[in-house]
C-alpha cells in the first residue's frame, strides 16, 4: 500500500514576515561586526613599526575577515520580502 503525505501546512504571513525580518537584522549585525573587524584591524596598523599585526595575521584575520563578514551581511541584509501568491 502507498503512504501519502499531507501536504505541508502553509505558514501565515505574519510568521513570514517576522523570519524575514530576523534574517535582515541579522545580516546588518554581521555587517557592523564585519565593520569593527576592519576598523580595529586598521587602527592596529597605525602602531608604531614593529608593534603592528603579524604576517599571518594580517593574511587570514584582518581585512579578509571583515571583508568577509561585510559581505555576508550584505547578502542576508538585502534580502527582498517574499512576494504574495
Amino acid at each position: 500500500m502507498k503512504k501519502f503525505h499531507k501536504p505541508k501546512a502553509e505558514a501565515d504571513s505574519e510568521s513570514n514576515y517576522r523570519r524575514h525580518r530576523q534574517l535582515v537584522r541579522i545580516g546588518q549585525i554581521l555587517m557592523a561586526a564585519g565593520a569593527l573587524v576592519a576598523i580595529s584591524h586598521w587602527i592596529a596598523h597605525l602602531a608604531p613599526a614593529g608593534q603592528g599585526p603579524s604576517i599571518t595575521q594580517d593574511i587570514f584575520l584582518g581585512y579578509p575577515a571583515g571583508g568577509l563578514l561585510i559581505l555576508i551581511g550584505a547578502v542576508l541584509a538585502g534580502r527582498t520580502e517574499t512576494k504574495k501568491r
